[in-house]
C-alpha cells in the first residue's frame, strides 16, 4: 500500500505499536512528528484530523484518517497481507486481544502524558509523586500480565505462540514506558524473555523510539 502517513511522536507508546505493526507487515509509510510536550497534537490542522488531539493518526489515501492504535492495527490485519497479528481461531484471537487490552486499556491510559500533566499542573503534585503514581499502575498491570503469560499454555516464544502479534506490539512499548518511570522489572521474567525475543527482530528494532526521525 502506497502513501500511508503516520502522525505520531517518537516516544508515544501508542504510535510505537503502529510502527511495529507496519514493519511486521512490510508496509512502507511516511511519518509526521507531533511533539506532545510542545502541544503540537493540539494544532488546528491536526485537530481537524483527530478531534481528540491524540497520536497516532494514520492517513490512508482515498479513505481518510484512522485513529486509536488498536483500531489501526486491526484494520491493517484485516486488509493487508504479511505477518498475521491475530490468530485464526476465535478463542485464541480473544486471548490475544485480552492480553493487549490489559496494557492498552488498563495500564497505558493511567500513566499517559496528559494524565500525569494534569496531576502536576491542575492538582499540584510533585514529580516524585507523579512518577510513583505511574509506577503503581504499571506494576499492578504487569504483575497480572506476568502471571497469565507464565501459566497459560498458549504462551510460547511470544505472548501467544511462536510468532509476534498484537499483544507483543503492546507489550514492548509499555516496557519502554515502565523503564522511563524507574519501574523494577525483575519480578517479570516471562515478560522480559518475550521482550528479548521481540527485540531480536528487525521490525521491532526499527520501530524503537531512538530510531525515529524525531528522536531526541
Amino acid at each position: 500500500m502506497d502513501g500511508l502517513l503516520l502522525q505520531g511522536f517518537f516516544r508515544s507508546s501508542a504510535a510505537w505499536r503502529v510502527r511495529i505493526a507496519l514493519n511486521l507487515k512490510g508496509i512502507g509509510y511516511a511519518q509526521v512528528a507531533r511533539h506532545l510536550r510542545r502541544g503540537e497534537q493540539r494544532s488546528p490542522d491536526f485537530m481537524a484530523k483527530n478531534p481528540q488531539g491524540l497520536v497516532p493518526a494514520l492517513e490512508v489515501p482515498g479513505q481518510g484518517v484512522l485513529t486509536q492504535s488498536l483500531a489501526i492495527i486491526e484494520w491493517l490485519e484485516e486488509t493487508q497481507p504479511g505477518a498475521a497479528l491475530l490468530p485464526a481461531d476465535p478463542w485464541a484471537r480473544a486471548r490475544v486481544r485480552s492480553l493487549a487490552q490489559i496494557i492498552a486499556c488498563d495500564i497505558h491510559p493511567i500513566q499517559n502524558l496528559r494524565v500525569l500533566a494534569y496531576l502536576k499542573r491542575e492538582l499540584g503534585q510533585e514529580g516524585p509523586t507523579v512518577d510513583a503514581f505511574a509506577r503503581h499502575w504499571i506494576t499492578g498491570g504487569l504483575a497480572a500480565l506476568e502471571q497469565r503469560l507464565a501459566t497459560e499454555a498458549e504462551t510460547g516464544i511470544f505472548c501467544h505462540g511462536d510468532a509476534p502479534g498484537l499483544a507483543d506490539l503492546c507489550l514492548v512499548p509499555q516496557l519502554g514506558n515502565a523503564r522511563r518511570f524507574g519501574t523494577d522489572l525483575s519480578p517479570y521474567p516471562t515478560i522480559l524473555r518475550i521482550e528479548a525475543a521481540c527485540m531480536a527482530l528487525p521490525a521491532f528494532q526499527q520501530s524503537a523510539p531512538d530510531r525515529q526521525p524525531d528522536a531526541e
